[in-house]
């Protein structure tokens, strides 16, 4: 007779659960992938349309995150109210189709509109995801479950960069958004025909009836959670580093080692991807067993992580033999983004169901608004900075910022730790909308 443990995990991990955390995996790498083009076509493009190194970093920051970021809130809240998959539906095929149009733009102009726009799509992606795969698995399984959810930038790096890269080289850098956006228009239609929408907290401990809570009640619960404010503050570190580093690494790889986009893209996508994948699933595992019996290691993991990524980083930055940052470069992607999957499931731990793919926004809006906008920013205004003393070399040293950021990261998720049985305790009481939070 099977366990009840046993009889759970097998039920969690049911052919249409697992088709169904595979095709949002998919979905979240196709979202990766296309907004992360524009970074290995910026050389190209700044040779083509003469701009600064500050409005590249614009276009690739801000012009993408202001809808990104606004429009991620509202959608969330309509994903805890309405069917979550249809909003990714309509999100990945409308965001699809901005990649695609990138291709055709005339101007910086142009490529910062469509940008603009690829940006409002996305926003319906990630928190309706993170909403949907905290349904489909118990608690005690979500880490791993979002640990695998979690690589699929990794897995964007290690299948579709490098081929992107090889399109780039051959067809030209439009055609590398042309062949991005079309396969997801198609993609977004079978993932409206075969994935099914799941009970909203089918898979908690204790049953309770779905209620709704307005955005504000929501954010005077989190407001609360000292475990949600420092997943925030993590968050937003980490998306400062990762959005630097998505913008200008392809550039950092030109200017200083003198890549083409073929090498770039496998360097970035075949090293980084596949290191990285091994690292979000060992990291997802570990925590997986060691959780149960130590929680506040669901937290403490990733900051161990974060530390030992930031100074890889700066070593891959200063050295300049490939015999030194090249494995730099693979300690850093093997850790920096472990903590991806296990931050967004620890955000849902510590709310009600009502509240998750709010919540979930949330990290995300702070992540994209502040970390986005600035990562690549500040990167841009460094480099024009330091150009006229250091030529090409100035975007070396303007990426150690994006280095340093892990390290304060590290220290937010392992304070998170301390807090952690409180604020999930917090969570499980069940209140009717309107009272107090």
């Amino acid at each position: 007779m099977k366990t009840d443990a046993a009889s759970g995990q097998q039920e969690d991990w049911r052919p249409r659960t697992v088709y169904a955390l595979g095709f949002l995996t998919l979905i979240a790498a196709f979202n990766y992938l296309d907004r992360s083009l524009l970074g290995l076509a910026l050389p190209d493009i700044k040779a083509e349309m003469h701009v600064s190194d500050t409005v590249l970093g614009l276009v690739s920051g801000l012009a993408f995150v202001l809808f990104y970021s606004v429009l991620g809130v509202p959608i969330a809240w309509a994903a805890d109210r309405y069917n979550r998959r249809n909003i990714i539906t309509i999100g990945f095929a409308f965001w699809s189709m901005m990649t695609m149009l990138s291709g055709f733009v005339a101007n910086i102009w142009q490529l910062a509109v469509a940008r603009f726009l690829m940006g409002a799509g996305e926003a319906a992606g990630l928190s309706p995801s993170a909403s949907i795969i905290s349904d489909l698995f118990r608690s005690e399984r979500r880490a791993l479950a979002m640990a695998i959810f979690g690589t699929s930038s990794a897995i964007s790096g290690l299948v579709f960069f490098p081929l992107m890269g090889w399109v780039g080289d051959t067809q030209g850098w439009r055609a590398m958004f042309i062949a991005a956006g079309i396969p997801g228009m198609l993609l977004a239609l079978l993932f409206l025909l075969t994935v099914r929408e799941p009970v909203r907290g089918g898979k908690e401990a204790v049953a309770t009836a779905f209620m709704t809570s307005s955005i504000m009640e929501t954010a005077r619960f989190l407001m609360k959670s000292r475990v949600y404010l420092l997943l925030i503050a993590g968050s937003t570190f980490m998306g400062a580093n990762l959005y630097a580093a998505a913008a200008w690494a392809p550039t950092f790889l030109s200017r200083v080692h003198g890549m083409n986009l073929t090498e770039i893209a496998s360097v970035i996508g075949v090293v980084r991807g596949g290191v990285a994948t091994l690292g979000i699933i060992a990291g997802g595992l570990l925590i997986d067993r060691i959780g149960r019996t130590r929680p506040n290691m669901r937290a403490r993991i990733p900051a161990i992580a974060c530390f030992i990524a930031g100074p890889a980083e700066a070593v891959f930055l200063l050295s300049d033999p490939a015999l030194l940052w090249m494995p730099a470069f693979v300690i850093s992607s093997l850790f920096v983004l472990v903590y991806q999957g296990p931050v967004f499931a620890l955000g849902v731990s510590v709310v009600r169901v009502q509240m998750r793919a709010i919540a979930t926004s949330i990290l995300v809006f702070s992540t994209g608004l502040i970390g986005q906008i600035f990562g690549p920013l500040v990167v841009g205004m460094l480099n024009d900075a330091l150009t006229p003393a250091l030529g090409d070399m100035a975007v070396r040293y303007s990426l150690l910022f994006a280095a340093a950021t892990p390290v304060f990261a590290g220290v937010m998720f392992w304070l998170a730790g301390e807090q952690l049985g409180r604020d999930e305790a917090r969570a499980e009481v069940n209140v009717q909308p309107g009272s107090a939070v």
